[in-house]
């Protein structure tokens, strides 16, 4: 199955749900989880994605130290079940919002094995720096055979 890809910019309505585009729905049918992820945007999975995730942090909390169960406990216990209605809104959990400060526009981005939810300003501080890289080295052009 090919990842999440693409970007698009909706807003969050006064009951805190965003629309998450056509193109990413079908992949949610059977569910979805939503959860805190790195550099304070979310990250919605798919059931068998969020099974694997768990499964990650399981073993490292099992092999880590404390720091590391921590870790685990405060992603777990950051984590909702969500559902997806008919016409495609999601509930965004009034803490997951304020932990990734969605207060009105959202930028709803396809980061391969998941999509991602960003404060547009976050995202502009956070990622789109890292921009220049196209610009120098760019991606790889190694074909699978290299």
């Amino acid at each position: 199955m090919p990842g999440f890809v693409g970007t698009y910019e909706h807003s969050l309505d006064a009951k805190g749900r965003v629309i998450l585009p056509a193109k990413f729905r079908a992949a949610f049918a059977q569910g979805a989880y939503l959860s805190r992820h790195r550099e304070g945007c979310l990250a919605l999975w798919t059931p068998a994605e969020f099974d694997r995730q768990q499964a990650v942090m399981r073993e490292r909390a099992a092999e880590g130290n404390a720091a590391e169960r921590n870790q685990e406990r405060l992603w777990a216990a950051g984590s909702y079940e969500v559902e997806i209605d008919s016409q495609g809104r999601m509930v965004i959990p009034a803490r997951l919002r304020e932990f990734a400060h969605l207060e009105e526009d959202v930028l709803i981005t396809g980061a391969n094995n998941r999509v991602e939810l960003w404060d547009p300003a976050l995202w502009a501080q956070r990622v789109e720096p890292e921009e220049q890289w196209f610009l120098e080295d760019g991606p790889s052009e190694r074909t699978a055979a290299s």
